[in-house]
């Protein structure tokens, strides 16, 4: 599934076709959004964002595209009306003059006014993100001293979306590794110090995967193994997809387990 980073790469890539211009035509495979496909028509994109792992693309008619990915949503844009030969299920497509902004195999989008938009069930009860700017290293950390946070285990707390939006599997992994935090321990065992590092990482792992198109590894590091022609599933994540291979810092193996059931990897040396 894609995380917070990859959500907000496309977003950027959305925004730049087809924000503040005007549509020329909308589509929707859904029958309960058809009627949109005209209300939409002609009306200009005025903001393109993220939230968390969702897309809100809106319009200067106050209405607003919600679209969540989940697992198998892809975002895709190419020149108008130019469709990629795709065994996908096209869901939305949105067109201007120029470009088109697809989006396939994704089937939780809606089209939201104002109010629905404050409401909404999911985006209602979503965290601070970790990619807004506007979220500081203070208020992530106040957020793991959260008396409804405090007493669970970081592998589970860390892909609650009403914790933290934004984050998920592979992160998770890798910013318990930056911070040397064992992912059975709660918020409640840690020292503040700990608690300081679990807040810094949770931000720069982030904003780095966000920056570098998903490399969340030391960027010396990654460029070194890269140039010595090693694969990018090597050289991409500290810890993530590395089980039985040397951590970077200390050499121990990489151990992979199941947590909250999703694969998670650690080092038992670096992360007691």
């Amino acid at each position: 599934m894609p995380e917070g980073p990859e959500i907000k790469r496309a977003a950027d890539e959305i925004a730049k076709a087809i924000q503040s211009r005007p549509t020329t035509s909308v589509f929707f495979a859904f029958a309960h959004l058809k009627a949109y496909e005209a209300i939409l028509q002609g009306r200009e994109v005025t903001v393109v964002q993220s939230r968390g792992k969702a897309m809100l693309i809106r319009f200067d008619n106050q209405l607003t595209i919600y679209s969540h990915n989940q697992l198998y949503g892809k975002w895709m844009i190419r020149r108008v009306h130019d469709y990629p030969q795709t065994t996908r299920q096209l869901r939305l497509a949105i067109h201007n003059e120029k470009k088109s902004a697809l989006l396939y195999s994704a089937s939780e989008i809606e089209v939201l006014d104002e109010i629905a938009l404050a409401y909404h069930p999911f985006l209602s009860k979503l965290g601070p993100d970790v990619l807004d700017t506007a979220t500081t290293v203070e208020q992530v950390a106040e957020r793991y001293l959260d008396k409804r946070f405090y007493r669970r285990r970081l592998a589970s707390l860390l892909l609650d979306q009403q914790f933290l939006c934004g984050l998920g599997n592979y992160l998770r992994s890798e910013v318990l590794f930056v911070a040397r935090i064992h992912p059975l321990l709660r918020p409640g065992d840690c020292s503040t110090e700990q608690i300081l590092r679990l807040a810094e990482a949770s931000i720069q792992v982030t904003h780095q995967s966000y920056r570098c198109k998903g490399i969340t590894n030391d960027l010396q590091l990654a460029q070194s193994l890269k140039a010595a022609g090693k694969r990018r599933s090597e050289y991409r994540h500290y810890v993530f997809g590395r089980q039985h291979r040397s951590c970077y810092i200390c050499g121990t193996p990489i151990v992979k387990e199941v947590l909250a059931g999703r694969r998670l990897y650690y080092c038992p040396n670096c992360q007691t």
